[in-house]
C-alpha cells in the first residue's frame, strides 16, 4: 500500500513537471535557443549525471545478453533521441493546449505496443477507443483556429507532438522489462548514452553558438528546469516507478496532463482554451477511455510489491 501511494505520488509529480514545461519552454525558444540546442543541454545533461551516479550507486550492475542490449539501444533511439528531438519541434510550432492535448494519445499506442509486442489481446472496446481518439487528435492536428497568425506552422507542429507521444508510448511498452531487471541508473546511464549520440548532432550547433552572456536570470531558471526537473528527475522517477506498475498506469499518468498545462498556460498568458479544442479534446479522452476499460478487471495498474 505504501509502495502504491509512492507511486501515485511520483508519477502525479512528473505531471505537473510536464505540464509546466509546455509553457516554460515557450520562453526560451526559438528566441534564446533553437529547440535542438534544448535537447542537446537536457540529454548531455541528464547524460553525465546519470554515469556518475550509476558508477557510485550500482558500480558491478552491467546490462548483459544481445536482447537486453538490444532492447536497450532501441530504448536509448525512440525513448530519449527521436522522443526529444520531436517532443521540442513541435512545441517550437504550435501552442501549449494543443502540444498538451496530443499528449493523450500515448496511452492508445501503450496499448498497441502492448499488442504487438507483449501479445496482449485488443477488444473491441479498445478498437473503438483507438477510433475515436485518432479522430479526436486528426481534428486537433489539421484545426485551424484565432491562433493560426500565432503558429502559422502549427499543424506540422502537432504532426511531430503525435509522432512524439507514439515513440513515446513504444519506449514506455520496451523499457519497463529493463527497469525491473536491472538497477535504474543503469538503464538510464544507458539509454541517454546512447540518445547522446542521436540528438547531439542535430543541435550541438545551437547549444554552442546561443548567446549565454544575455540570457536573463527567468531564462536560466527554466533551462535548469528543463535539465534538472524535466529530464533528470521526471525519467528518474518515471523509470522507477515502471518497477512497480505496469507501463499503462504511467500512460494513464499522461491524462492530468492537458488539465495542469491548460491552467498554467493560461494563468501565464501563453495560450487560450476555445470550444474547438475543448471538443477535440473530449473525443481524445473519450477514445482514451474506451482504450483503458478493460483495464480494471484485469488489475493491471500496480503489481503488489514489497518494501
Amino acid at each position: 500500500m505504501r509502495n502504491s501511494l509512492r507511486v501515485h505520488a511520483a508519477l502525479f509529480f512528473v505531471a505537473l513537471i510536464y505540464a509546466a514545461n509546455y509553457s516554460l519552454s515557450k520562453d526560451v525558444m526559438p528566441k534564446y535557443m533553437g529547440p535542438f540546442g534544448i535537447v542537446t543541454l537536457r540529454i548531455v545533461g541528464a547524460a553525465l549525471f546519470f554515469a556518475v551516479i550509476k558508477y557510485f550507486v550500482a558500480p558491478q550492475d552491467k546490462i548483459i545478453g544481445r536482447a537486453d542490449n538490444l532492447r536497450a539501444l532501441t530504448c536509448g533511439v525512440l525513448g530519449i533521441g527521436v522522443n526529444q528531438l520531436l517532443f521540442f519541434s513541435g512545441l517550437n510550432l504550435t501552442s501549449p493546449i494543443s502540444a498538451s492535448l496530443l499528449q493523450t494519445i500515448a496511452p492508445i499506442v501503450v496499448v498497441i505496443a502492448s499488442a504487438l509486442l507483449l501479445s496482449e489481446k485488443i477488444t473491441l472496446p479498445r478498437v473503438l477507443g483507438i477510433a475515436v481518439g485518432m479522430v479526436g487528435a486528426g481534428l486537433l492536428i489539421l484545426g485551424r483556429n484565432s491562433q493560426a497568425a500565432a503558429y502559422p506552422n502549427a499543424t506540422l507542429g502537432n504532426l511531430f507532438i503525435l509522432a512524439n507521444a507514439t515513440v513515446f508510448g513504444i519506449y514506455l511498452v520496451l523499457s519497463a522489462p529493463l527497469m525491473r531487471k536491472y538497477h535504474a541508473f543503469t538503464v538510464l546511464a544507458r539509454v541517454f548514452l546512447v540518445g547522446a549520440f542521436i540528438a547531439v548532432p542535430f543541435g550541438w550547433r545551437d547549444a554552442v553558438q546561443a548567446d549565454y552572456a544575455h540570457f536573463p536570470l527567468l531564462i536560466w531558471l527554466e533551462i535548469g528546469y528543463m535539465v534538472v526537473f524535466l529530464t533528470i528527475l521526471a525519467y528518474l522517477l518515471n523509470n522507477w516507478a515502471l518497477k512497480y506498475a505496469s507501463p499503462a498506469l504511467l500512460g494513464v499518468y499522461i491524462y492530468p496532463q492537458p488539465v495542469l498545462a491548460v491552467l498554467i498556460a493560461v494563468a501565464l498568458g501563453k495560450d487560450h482554451l476555445t470550444w474547438g479544442k475543448a471538443g477535440q479534446a473530449a473525443l481524445i479522452f473519450l477514445g482514451v477511455w474506451l482504450v483503458s476499460w478493460k483495464r480494471k478487471a484485469a488489475a493491471v495498474p500496480l503489481e503488489s510489491v514489497q518494501d
